[in-house]
């Protein structure tokens, strides 16, 4: 599922255009390191079987944090949005509660983390 994360994020052209190939998974940048817009994704926790029929798992859960920083406040919201859209539309993944909206004085860095809960069909229990 990352990789399908990653794909749909990759491809759309808002997100190249403002991010470029600054997507990462497991990956944070060096606050320092920081000159254009990042995207992370991080997943919370392996996969859990759902979706049970004659006692076998049908589906995959997942659940992921998916961050952004920029020392853009416009830029983070922006993106962040963005995310949110093409998770949803392309993916059916949607927003899960609350993330993270906050300002590090010292770095200059915003970071906006939304969490995302999605499922997955498995081919094989």
């Amino acid at each position: 599922m990352i990789y399908k994360i990653y794909e749909a994020l990759i491809a759309d052209t808002l997100i190249q255009e403002k991010v470029g190939s600054r997507i990462k998974f497991y990956e944070y940048p060096a606050t320092g390191d920081v000159t254009g817009p990042y995207i992370i994704i991080d997943p919370l926790g392996p996969p859990i079987p759902g979706d049970y029929a004659d006692n076998e798992p049908l589906t995959d859960e997942y659940l992921y944090q998916v961050e952004v920083w920029s020392k853009s406040l416009s830029d983070t919201g922006i993106i962040a949005k963005q995310i949110r859209k093409v998770l949803r539309k392309n993916l059916g993944i949607p927003q899960y509660g609350t993330g993270v909206d906050e300002w590090d004085q010292e770095t200059a860095i915003y970071r906006d983390a939304r969490r995302y809960r999605g499922k997955e069909y498995v081919e094989d229990a």
